[in-house]
């Protein structure tokens, strides 16, 4: 390609939008990150490690250990495809959003922004602090309940006390984005390893974790296994992640090239496969750990995370079973926390050009989920919090539409991507994806309604 041609193209990208190119969010850390432009591909790789490990954190929060557990120990390994189709659909996902970040300078809401009217803007805001708030949730539940578990915190107080990770984040932003991101992976380790000894304690059939990655069609046809399995929708493709990986990506200090961007987009795909197939990893052992410790031995109703802590030490006969669980799901929720904060500061700022001190936007964002946290745990007791976990993955799964419909329409759109929209293959795959959650949500709010 000639100078004039790349040129030509980089001024298309630049003025293919209505607006300017926005402020970046998370400006204190935009392109904080040097990335090695000389050296082997795994010393350029290393350079883009980090968002997609950041965004693997929310496929593995506390929400997906209710829906897989309850999955698990009611229908065996069967909504083990559930996962997997889940997961690959999250893999394509995030790449485009990815994508959209890299190419366009912006992330997914400040597209939005540019993109549709105020009204609509506003409306597609107020569903995304919807789904941040019902993300928040789960993580506060999660961690209160693992602070029960271990410690025997009560559920009330350890809600209360998840306000205070705060501190936690505004420690590590201060320190670089590099501390986070690192901090992120080792709490996502120590999930894994978590997981990696329940597994060999459960000694689970290999014939039907075979089968169960085969999908049936009784997941569609029965209701009470297709609610599980939206739920298990819901908690793996989340949507503020996408609005999440279209910014942080730009942490990195890639060359505002076409080549430059071409390598940006080739090591942070790489960057989150590797990641979200760690998280199908860890979503996959929680299923297969309920399905193997639970439903072999009839334990068909474990739908509570409690129910499920307690239970394994006498079922996989070891005394360290218990405490490795409530370790990871303390991580989890810890880990969770950190990409909340990112996630709902990176949508306010992207909608609405409001820059609010991170202390302030997560303390908002934690008292909209303390509040509903509290009053159903006062109220219900533990019975309360596992439903309301489910139900906050159903919350998710039913705004996933409002983010992914944006995003497969911006990076299919050559006007505002050039030379780097979509293929016909991958278009057309995205509409299907996103044609595939649509239509399972509308069934959904049917059959919950009526």
């Amino acid at each position: 390609m000639s100078t004039n041609e790349t040129a030509s193209n980089l001024g298309d990208l630049k003025h293919s939008w209505k607006k300017e190119n926005p402020n970046p969010s998370l400006q204190e850390v935009h392109k904080s990150i040097p990335i090695k432009k000389t050296g082997s591909f795994f010393r350029k790789l290393l350079g883009f490690i980090g968002p997609g490990y950041l965004v693997a954190v929310g496929y593995m929060d506390p929400g997906n250990w209710a829906t897989s557990i309850a999955g698990g120990s009611a229908y065996g390994y069967t909504l083990l495809s559930v996962i997997l189709i889940s997961n690959l659909m999250a893999i394509l996902l995030q790449s485009l959003s990815a994508k959209l970040g890299i190419v366009s300078g912006r992330d997914l809401a400040q597209a939005c922004r540019d993109h549709f009217s105020k009204p609509v803007s506003f409306v597609l805001w107020i569903l995304c602090e919807l789904a941040i708030a019902a993300c928040d949730l789960a993580e506060i539940i999660g961690a209160a309940i693992a602070l029960n578990l271990l410690f025997g915190i009560p559920l009330v107080y350890g809600v209360c006390l998840t306000a205070f990770d705060i501190l936690l984040v505004l420690l590590l932003q201060n320190k670089g984005f590099r501390y986070i991101e690192s901090f992120v992976i080792a709490l996502i380790a120590t999930i894994a390893v978590c997981f990696g000894f329940e597994l060999i304690l459960s000694k689970p059939e290999i014939s039907g974790i075979v089968s169960g990655f085969i999908p049936s069609s009784t997941i569609v046809t029965n209701p009470n296994m297709l609610y599980i399995a939206l739920g298990i929708l819901g908690a793996t493709v989340m949507p503020h992640n996408l609005y999440l990986h279209s910014s942080i990506v730009q942490t990195r200090k890639y060359d505002d090239t076409l080549e430059g961007k071409r390598s940006a987009i080739k090591y942070a795909t790489i960057d989150s496969t590797v990641a979200l197939m760690l998280a199908l990893f860890v979503n996959a052992a929680i299923l297969i750990l309920s399905a193997a410790a639970f439903h072999k031995t009839g334990h068909t109703d474990v739908a509570e995370i409690q129910d499920a802590y307690h239970l394994l030490d006498p079922m996989l006969g070891s005394g360290i079973a218990g405490i490795l669980f409530g370790v990871a799901l303390l991580a989890s929720g810890q880990n969770s926390t950190l990409t909340g904060t990112l996630a709902g500061q990176i949508v306010m700022e992207g909608f609405l050009n409001i820059r609010l001190k991170p202390w302030l936007r997560r303390l908002i964002t934690r008292l909209i989920a303390i509040i509903p946290a509290v009053t159903v745990t006062l109220i219900y007791g533990e019975k309360g919090t596992g439903e309301l976990l489910i139900l906050s993955q159903v919350i998710l799964s039913l705004q996933l539409s409002f983010a992914v419909i944006p995003l497969v329409m911006f990076t299919s759109d050559k006007s505002k991507m050039g030379i780097f929209v979509n293929k016909t293959w991958i278009k057309w795959l995205a509409w299907f994806v996103t044609s595939v959650i649509v239509v399972l949500n509308a069934y959904l709010l049917w059959s919950t309604f009526f």
